[in-house]
């Protein structure tokens, strides 16, 4: 289980973060939506200490660390317990495909080489890319890229996958691979935050869907009642103005979508 406790981010005098409470279950797959500048990304960073929280407690397991008083070891045991898939899928150029996922492995896990080439060829043929494992990133499109870097982050075998946007920087033909890949991680049995834009992916996907706004949760709910029956008027005017071209929903289900 992952629980966030009163989680606040200051850039300066920028509040961003302004008190997120959040309690994911294990497996469950949690789809984080939200305007531009809401602070949903910071949120995810904030998780693994990219970003380091100002205030709040971070939960993930057995592991408790409280912002203000974290350690060295506290965020290296946060980090362990963690992968993030990023928007630019920040591969080693100088690096192969294989050498890519192996080197979590082998640099922060520890794990011999020739274990660690076992497990990463075995993860790039899940994603699809067991053909390319002697390709350099720049010999990969942008969504092979992206499923070499799903495959570096579950090499690591986390406890949560975190992933920030991880189609925003694709080719609109390229968004799909990565989807799938994706829901076939989902599928077995990941924990998984996904700050994502793909408004129909996660409704497919996701356990539950979150509205962050303004640096505070809005609205939290199934994917069904998020996109069809939503509880708040903010969450309402975020779907007519953002999604309303992705919610296809049954006449009896449909709601009126503000303009």
């Amino acid at each position: 289980m992952i629980r966030l406790k009163n989680i606040h981010k200051y850039f300066s005098d920028h509040h961003v973060l302004k008190g997120v409470d959040l309690t994911v279950e294990k497996g469950k797959v949690i789809a984080i939506l939200g305007p531009s500048g809401s602070g949903k990304s910071t949120l995810l960073r904030s998780i693994n200490f990219l970003e380091r929280p100002s205030q709040g407690t971070i939960e993930i397991g057995d592991l408790k660390v409280e912002a203000e008083t974290a350690t060295a070891k506290d965020i290296f045991m946060l980090r362990s317990a963690t992968a993030m898939v990023f928007q630019q899928f920040n591969l080693f150029k100088n690096l192969n495909a294989l050498q890519n996922v192996m080197i979590g492995m082998t640099s922060v896990k520890h794990v011999d080489k020739q274990t660690a080439e076992k497990v990463s060829v075995g993860l790039l043929e899940k994603v699809g890319l067991g053909d390319r494992l002697k390709y350099y990133p720049s010999q990969l499109s942008g969504g092979q890229q992206q499923r070499v870097a799903i495959a570096r982050a579950l090499a690591l075998n986390p406890e949560v996958l975190l992933f920030d946007e991880p189609t925003s920087a694709l080719d609109p033909e390229l968004v799909e691979e990565v989807l799938a890949t994706i829901k076939q991680v989902a599928k077995e049995g990941n924990t998984i935050l996904l700050v994502t834009h793909e408004i129909g992916f996660a409704l497919d996907v996701a356990d539950r869907v979150v509205l962050i706004d303004n640096g505070l949760i809005v609205e939290e709910n199934t994917p069904k009642k998020f996109f069809y029956q939503p509880k708040e008027e903010r969450t309402r005017q975020f779907l007519g103005n953002a999604m309303k071209r992705f919610v296809v929903a049954p006449a009896k289900e449909r709601i009126e979508l503000h303009a």
